[in-house]
């Protein structure tokens, strides 16, 4: 068998492959074998049948069941001969087998990257230390007491202002006909001023009277939130149904008592507390990792096989897609394409990619491997996360083992970003006011 490797890229190899005229006469000369001893063809008894008869009625099906088993068997013995690390099926056009002949094709093969030994220690990170502050604090707390609010009807007769809540019923219509993405709603409830919808909507809204019937025209802006109304206009049909103003509880220990494991309201202030500087340390260990990988990546140079990208993009859109269904909606209902997806993230998976890989070189350079006792912890995490018996979650591990190799890989990328955290240059630094906002 011969062999050649043309390389298209350096992730990206054509094999041409060229089997020799004997081996392709001898798998053609037992295939006929077996089929004659197997064949029931009127006329002919059991292993009596003629070659020619055989090769006149099913030549074109042995030969491509020979093609097929030429090409598995020749095929893997080139891609070891030749030390690829081939991820991914072949694509392969194969051509006609033709008896007292060679057999040569091509197969397009995608290759993991082979990257350099990498240097991770000593990397300089930045770390921000973030400082709870007391507004941040009291922010927390006034969520609560929304989240604990109660609507009362406005009795008095008057219009609605700004500020009030309004339940309203509305539809939208385009050139006089019921537009789907605006359809039917009755007893909604939003607070004016807030612009729930738009503000404009809220500003035609204030100053009407409970019963009162308005038609408001509505342009949507071309950023707006919902991708399927962006600068649309719409004609909406609202009703005041009713004024209604929200009911705040006081933020005392009675209050806290509400959430059910607090006595006091010191208790929940300092569980806010906990959790707002947990939030702040994962964000700043999520800012040392985008440090890490941003220095690593420009260090290392190297190409991404296009399948790999391919496979993280599925997984992004797929989450996307779980959160819109979430929401009870769909890339579709907001006029979101997979193509438009596709081209928006498609920089973001190929990153993902390059960081897998990284780690992945590290994990081999440091010759990580998990002990017992590392599965059994993480069992354990994953059983008081789920809320699940220990033995439940290990059971299901073993019994799907390629969930079992993701979950041993995760593991061991968290454990080789912390070696590199562990040999980084850390430079504690107070973040600007700018990136306090955005949290």
């Amino acid at each position: 068998m011969q062999v050649s490797v043309e390389d298209v890229s350096s992730v990206k190899k054509i094999l041409h492959i060229e089997i020799p005229e004997q081996d392709v006469t001898r798998e053609i000369e037992t295939a006929y074998s077996d089929m004659k001893q197997n064949a029931k063809i009127k006329g002919f008894r059991p292993g009596k049948v003629p070659r020619s008869v055989l090769e006149r009625m099913f030549k074109k099906d042995v030969n491509a069941d020979v093609s097929s088993k030429l090409i598995q068997e020749s095929l893997t013995n080139a891609i070891i001969e030749k030390g690829l690390k081939v991820i991914g099926s072949p694509q392969i056009s194969p051509p006609e087998l033709e008896s007292q002949k060679p057999y040569s094709y091509s197969a397009t093969v995608e290759v993991s990257p082979d990257l350099e030994e990498i240097d991770f220690k000593g990397l300089p990170l930045k770390k921000a230390v973030y400082q709870v502050k007391d507004e941040e604090l009291e922010l927390q707390l006034k969520m609560l007491q929304r989240n604990l609010a109660k609507q009362e009807p406005v009795t008095e007769q008057r219009p609605i202002a700004d500020g009030d809540l309004a339940m309203i019923d509305y539809e939208g219509f385009q050139d006089g006909k019921v537009l789907p993405e605006v359809q039917k709603t009755d007893n909604y409830i939003m607070k004016l001023g807030v612009g729930a919808i738009t503000q404009t909507l809220d500003e035609q809204v204030i100053g009407m009277t409970p019963g009162e019937c308005k038609d408001i025209t509505i342009t949507f802006p071309q950023e707006y939130k919902n991708p399927a109304l962006s600068g649309k206009t719409v004609d909406f049909k609202v009703t005041l149904k009713e004024i209604r103003k929200e009911i705040l509880p006081e933020i005392d220990d009675e209050f806290a008592k509400q959430f059910g494991k607090y006595q006091t309201l010191e208790e929940l202030k300092a569980d806010i507390l906990k959790d707002l500087n947990q939030r702040y340390e994962k964000r700043a260990d999520q800012d040392i990792q985008e440090q890490i990988f941003q220095t690593l990546i420009e260090r290392q140079s190297f190409e991404v096989p296009e399948i790999m990208i391919n496979y993280e993009l599925d997984g992004i859109l797929a989450e996307i897609e779980g959160t819109f269904q979430y929401h009870n909606t769909s890339a579709e209902q907001l006029g979101l394409t997979r193509e438009h997806l596709t081209e928006k993230y498609h920089d973001l998976a190929v990153k993902q990619v390059k960081r897998h890989l990284i780690l992945s070189k590290i994990i081999e350079q440091e010759k990580f491997e998990l002990s017992d006792e590392e599965m059994q912890v993480a069992y354990q995490d994953m059983a008081q996360t789920f809320g699940q018996p220990v033995d439940h979650i290990r059971d299901y591990y073993r019994e799907n083992k390629d969930k079992l190799e993701y979950l041993k890989h995760t593991l061991l990328e968290k454990r080789a970003i912390r070696l590199i955290i562990e040999h980084g240059k850390i430079e504690e630094v107070t973040p600007n006011a700018t990136e306090e906002k955005q949290e």
